[in-house]
Parts: structure tokens; sequence; C-alpha cells
């Protein structure tokens, strides 16, 4: 058998930033949980991490440690632990893999940043507007840590984003006040909302930039990159660190396209990602498109930490609008024209759709919306099935068949 060719993929010089951007973050977790000040405030990823700054919080991410979990390739044998206790295999893989985790005392960032658990909360946020999971999930450690939760319920489906969506959120948002006053021991201040909301606003926009690079012709990243260098755009939102670090990220892009780099060698192809990453087949997917000189460059998962509705002038309402015209949130019909334009925007050749077994949520291909897209654009697409976290659903030889049929596909269209 022919050897196959190791794709020499060039690194990103200010990766080495953002990962002591986020070893920063989880040491100052770790010292404020052995320190019992500041308090620590969980949050779902899209949720108001603003308002929890605004308190003084250290804001903890769930979903960061399962994604590190699925990417350390650990996730797959603790979802079991979950399943045991009453979780269906069929919900989420996230909350699976991060509950079965504690259950058996690991995380990986024990390995990483010699860390032996995650903080303890002193109160629990979520937002629906992801799914009904985040809400279990909290629960869930609310009661094992014997913490508040508190909850935004957001709408699904929208189609339009109306002044009553808005309105209802931002007085959900502002009835998490009260009760945080009590948890944080100080009085709420508009200022500091206000500052937290712009530092948010402007790492939302340094963030877009970044992605947006990827329209140059060939593409200085991709969207395996994306998934690796989005962890301030997360975590960090509300932070002047996640801005330094961005600006220094978004420098260095600009440059590789002033020199014409790109991040696949002889990229041919252009494809746009539409669900969740394989986080534990982040490398093998990237070295396969790489092999095949297609370069996965933009997706709508990256793109849900882009937060332009933002504004610090008018935070409640700017945040319920920000937070429910996201991609997920929203009807089909809004979704295929926000794709439409990315597609466009990115000069895009092709798309996968990743649809994930335990994410239906941010599994866009399973009512048809391929077939219309490709109606109305012209553009082929590929679906691969597989799971961010639950490595059990993944047949890697037919997710490498698959795609190298795609790529020809789309060599015999370009030369047809």
């Amino acid at each position: 058998m022919p050897v196959e060719k190791k794709v020499v993929r060039k690194k990103i010089a200010a990766a080495a930033d953002l990962n002591n951007f986020m070893r920063d973050y989880y040491l100052e977790l770790d010292a404020a949980a052995k320190q019992g000040a500041p308090k620590i405030a969980w949050c779902t990823s899209v949720g108001p991490a603003e308002i929890l700054r605004a308190f003084g919080f250290q804001v903890y991410f769930p979903e960061t440690h399962s994604a590190m979990l699925g990417a350390t390739r650990l996730a797959t044998e603790f979802i079991p632990e979950a399943n045991a206790i009453g979780y269906s295999p069929d919900i989420c893989s996230y909350l699976t893999a991060d509950i079965g985790a504690f259950l058996k005392g690991v995380t990986p960032l024990e390995k990483a940043f010699n860390i032996k658990s995650v903080p303890k909360p002193d109160v629990l946020v979520f937002n629906t507007n992801q799914c009904r999971d985040v809400q279990d999930w909290f629960n869930w450690y609310g009661e094992k840590f014997d913490a508040p939760v508190l909850g935004v319920h957001t709408y699904r489906g929208v189609s339009e984003v109306t002044e009553k969506h808005i309105y209802s959120i931002a007085k959900q948002l502002e009835a998490l006040i009260p009760p945080l006053e009590k948890i944080a021991g100080k009085a709420f201040q508009l200022d500091d909302l206000k500052h937290a909301v712009a530092l948010s606003r402007e790492c939302s926009e340094l963030w877009k930039k970044i992605l947006d690079t990827a329209s140059a012709k060939p593409a200085p990243l991709t969207f395996f990159d994306g998934t690796t260098l989005m962890g301030p755009a997360v975590v960090g939102r509300g932070t002047q660190k996640a801005v330094d670090v961005y600006k220094i990220l978004l420098a260095e892009l600009e440059e590789r396209i002033q020199k014409g780099e790109g991040a696949v060698e002889n990229e041919k192809f252009r494809i746009y990602w539409d669900g969740m990453p394989v986080w534990g087949r982040l490398s093998a997917h990237s070295q396969l498109f790489a092999s095949l000189h297609a370069n996965v460059l933009a997706s709508t998962y990256c793109n849900s930490w882009i937060f332009s509705a933002l504004d610090p002038q008018d935070p409640f309402n700017s945040m319920a609008r920000a937070y429910t015209e996201l991609f997920i949130v929203r009807a089909d019909e809004a979704k295929e024209t926000y794709i439409k334009d990315m597609l466009a925007f990115f000069k895009v050749d092709g798309i996968i759709y990743h649809d994930a077994k335990t994410c239906p949520n941010n599994s866009n291909c399973r009512y048809g919306m391929p077939q219309r897209l490709e109606k109305q654009t012209g553009i082929p697409s590929l679906t691969i099935n597989g799971d961010l976290n639950d490595l059990r659903m993944i047949s890697d030889e037919q997710t490498k068949t698959n795609v190298e049929a795609f790529i020809e596909q789309l060599q015999e269209r370009r030369h047809g």
C-alpha cells in the first residue's frame, strides 16, 4: 500500500498566547475555589456572563470542560457512568461525559494544569437558548454542591426576533439581579454591567474579524483552528484579557493574508462546516481535509460567539437581543438565509453537515435543509454521522471514504 503523505500545517504562533490565556483562566478559578474568594459562578457558554462579571464572580463554563474531555478522548469512557444514574445515552454527550467524569473524580484539567477538580460553584446560571439539557446539567450540579441555580428560558424556532421576545428575555435577565446581589454580597452597579458588555462587544467584534479572515484566498486559518482558538470568546467574554489576546491573533492572520499564506497547502476547495466539531477527531479531520487540498474554513459553530447586537448603553435589552438572534435559537428559514450569506461571503465550494447523534439542536440536516440549500445555491453537501463527544457513534473509515468521494465530486464539477 502507498504511504499516505502527512500534510504539514503551518502553526499559528498566537496559539501559544491563547494557551497561556486558558491556563491562567483555569488557574485563577482553581485559586478562587481553594481560597473561597472571589466567588464562583457557573454559566452556560452563551449565558449571561456579562451580568456575572459585573458582580465580580469568577465565571466557569462547563461546556469548555466537556469539550476538553472530548478533545482528550476521555469522554467516551465516562458517558456510561452518567447513563448508569439515569441519563439516556441519546442526550447531550457534553452533559453525560461531564457528569460521568465528575462521578469518577476525573478531570482533564489535572493533566493540563495540575488542577484536581472542577471549581465548586456559589451559584449556577443557565440560559436554555442552546437546549434544555443545560438546565438538567446545572440542576444536577446545583443539588450536588448545594448551590442555587438560576435560569433564563429562551424561545426556540424563532423566525423573526421581535420586541416581545426582547422584552421577555430582558425581564428575565433583570430578575437575576436580586438573587445574585444576595449571593455576591454586593449591590448591583449598572456601570459595571455596561463595562462588561462593552468588553464583550469588543471581544465579539475581534472574534468576527478573526473568523472573517478566512474569506481571503487562500484562507489563513481553518475551522479546526477556530475550534481551538475560540476559548477566549467563550470563557473570556467581558474581560480585557480576551480582547488583548485576540488583537495579537488578528494581527498575525492579517499578516498571513498580506503574504498570501494559506492554512492549507495548495488550497483547492473551500468547505463550510455546519454543526458541532467531533472533538476527539479534530486533528484527524484537519489532516484528512488538508491532504485533499480542501480547507474547511468557516462554520456556524465558531460564529456562535459573535454577539453584534451587544450595546453597553442598553445592556439588558441588547443582551436579550444578542442571545435570541443566536443561530441555534432560530427557525430553519432564518438559519438558511444565514448560511446562504456565509456561503457567498466565504466563496464556498461545498458544505459538510455533521449529524451529531446526541446534539439535535446543533444538527441542522435532519429536516431537509441540505436539499433545500443545494437547490437554492447549487452548492453540493455531504452529511457525516458522528457525535461531539461519544466516539462510539463514529466510523472513521466511513467518514474518510465519504469525504474523499465528496472532494472527488467537487473536482469533477469543477472540470465537468
